[in-house]
This record gives structure tokens, sequence and C-alpha cells, in this order.
């Protein structure tokens, strides 16, 4: 990678207003290549978490909307039937839980065949050790910094051990995930992400809450550059 990756969440945009949510944070709005990387979209289904969102129908409309590559993290029960659906539709990466995947390794297997990068997605509390064989056959680990199922929560920091653990399992060639964090991500806190090893940070409300979008995602790829030196030299 030659650089961190901010993937904007659109569960703090518009909802009303999408694919106008999805522009304010494209090359056109922050400037060529400093715009989103990814937009991330979060799928929840009332049942693996109380919370309820957006489904496919949603997805396959944004993706005629924007050329921002789909993140889409799926909250829900029974990814084992769902999550390919969003793979088939042209997601760019798909991301299940652990703690509701039936077969995670065949699961990673169907999203990759379907078109799309596996990602495995881990809760504040879940460890990870039990799942590093797993995880070989995943594209990104999505650790959780917030409980899931809400947007606007504080950043849990002792969820960053478990990002340092999966960083040297990456630096020793024992995984070769990408590793995505995803809660409470903001300017107070991007920093420390980025020094714990994340590739790949998921901001909501930094983002969608400031006046300027596209703004907020340069700066925050900018904080994170400065925090790591294997982007800042």
């Amino acid at each position: 990678m030659v650089r961190p990756l901010i993937a904007p969440s659109i569960l703090s945009a518009d909802f009303a207003h999408l694919a106008d949510e999805a522009a304010r944070v494209s090359d056109a709005a922050a400037g060529e290549g400093r715009g989103a990387d990814w937009l991330h979209v979060d799928v929840m289904d009332a049942h693996f978490v109380p919370n309820l969102t957006l489904g496919l129908p949603v997805v396959e409309s944004l993706l005629r909307a924007t050329d921002i590559p789909l993140d889409c993290h799926l909250m829900i029960e029974d990814p084992d039937r769902w999550a390919p659906g969003y793979a088939e539709a042209g997601a760019y990466n798909v991301t299940v839980h652990v703690e509701a995947a039936a077969d995670p390794v065949m699961l990673a297997k169907n999203l990759r065949a379907a078109g799309a990068k596996a990602g495995l997605s881990i809760k504040p509390g879940t460890p990870l050790d039990p799942y590093v064989e797993v995880l070989k056959h995943y594209d990104t680990l999505l650790v959780m910094s917030v409980e899931p199922g809400f947007g606007g929560q504080s950043f849990m920091p002792e969820v960053l051990d478990k990002v340092r653990a999966a960083r040297r399992l990456v630096e020793t060639g024992h995984l070769k995930v990408l590793v995505e964090i995803d809660g409470g991500i903001a300017a107070s806190t991007i920093e420390a992400a980025a020094e714990a090893g994340v590739d790949c940070f998921v901001a909501g409300s930094a983002v969608y809450g400031a006046d300027d979008p596209g703004k907020a995602v340069a700066a925050l790829r900018e904080q994170a550059v400065a925090a790591h030196p294997r982007w800042s030299g």
C-alpha cells in the first residue's frame, strides 16, 4: 500500500440523498487523488444487531450512482446465504462477521468467486487468535472499535491490541490481509489507529458531520500518513 485508505461511512450521511452524499467525498469534491478510497456501507438487519439500515437494492442503486468502490459491511444473520449477492451486484469488498458466519472459509471462497474481496469482521469483545487460520482465506480484517449496530459511538482504544497483533502477523507473512478499523474514527483517534497498524479507516460523523466532507477525507488521510513511517517515510 502506498497510502492509508479512507472509507467514509454512509451511515452518517443523508439517506434521502445518497448519490449526492457519495459525490461529496469523491475526487471531484476533494481534489484529484484526495477523495474517498472506498465508500463504507453498513447493512444491518435488526437481528444480528438491533438497528435496521439498508439492503441489497440500495447498494445496487449506489453502484449505479458512484465510481467509488463500495465496502459493504454486513451486520446480518446468515451471511452465508445473503453475502454473495452483494459481491454479485458489484461491491468491491464484502465483509461478514465471524460471529454470524456458519462456514467462514467457504463463505470467503464464495465471495471471491462472485468477484469481490472477502472481509472478516470481529466485534470488540471477540478475540483474534481463534480466527487466524480462517483469516488466511480473507483479504480484509475489519476490527470493530465500537459495538456494531449504531453510528456515533466513542472509540474503544483497547481494540488496538488486536490491530497490533494483526499487523505483526501481516509483517511476518502469516497473513496477507488489509487491516481495517470501524468505529469512532476522527481527528482525535486516527493517529493512534494508524500507529497500531491500520491500513483502512472507516469514518462516519467525522466526515459527514463536517462542513466539507471532501476536505475532511483528505485531512484524515494526511493525519494517518503523518502518524506512521511506512507512509510518511
